[in-house]
């Protein structure tokens, strides 16, 4: 039986809620979904990638004493114009950033994507939003976080029914 390439090569829209996850299990994920390392068809010269939507952006978590050891600095190229802040103050002042250089998620993914010419391709399908709120929600086709609590429910129902026995 055949499958219709618009399913297997079709892009799906994915939802993923940053608050409380840790800021590089997140953009590894996240990596993978836009690349679509997942797909059975995957290949590394094709562009099989799918939209990514993080909504709650600003709950990020990092580990350890990153908050106030990591460091996100630019320079505007004007001399002595060096722009160095930590992760806390950045968060504090850009929640989502100014722009997709500056971004601590989109960074971090951004860094995580291969080093070819599809990374700006691929990346530009990612959509960052600080809250809730977002105008994609008629695109979503896969809610990571609403797909972890049925399986949570599933092996909840298959452990009682193992016990039962």
């Amino acid at each position: 039986m055949s499958v219709p390439i618009t399913s297997v090569r079709g892009r799906v829209w994915h939802l993923v809620d940053a608050r409380g996850r840790t800021l590089g299990h997140l953009a590894q994920r996240v990596a993978i979904a836009l690349r679509g390392k997942y797909k059975p068809t995957w290949s590394p010269s094709d562009d099989l990638g799918d939209y990514v939507v993080v909504i709650n952006a600003r709950h990020i978590k990092l580990s350890g004493k990153k908050e106030t050891d990591k460091k996100y600095h630019w320079h505007s190229r004007w001399v002595g114009n060096l722009t160095e802040l930590t992760h806390a103050e950045f968060s504090a002042n850009h929640p989502t950033g100014v722009s997709s250089v500056l971004e601590p998620i989109k960074n971090a993914i951004y860094g995580m994507m291969p080093k070819n010419n599809l990374r700006k391709v691929q990346i530009s399908r990612l959509r960052v939003f600080a809250d809730d709120d977002h105008p994609y929600a008629q695109n979503i086709m896969r809610d990571y976080e609403f797909e972890a609590i049925e399986r949570m429910a599933a092996a909840a129902e298959n452990s009682t029914l193992a016990n039962s026995k």
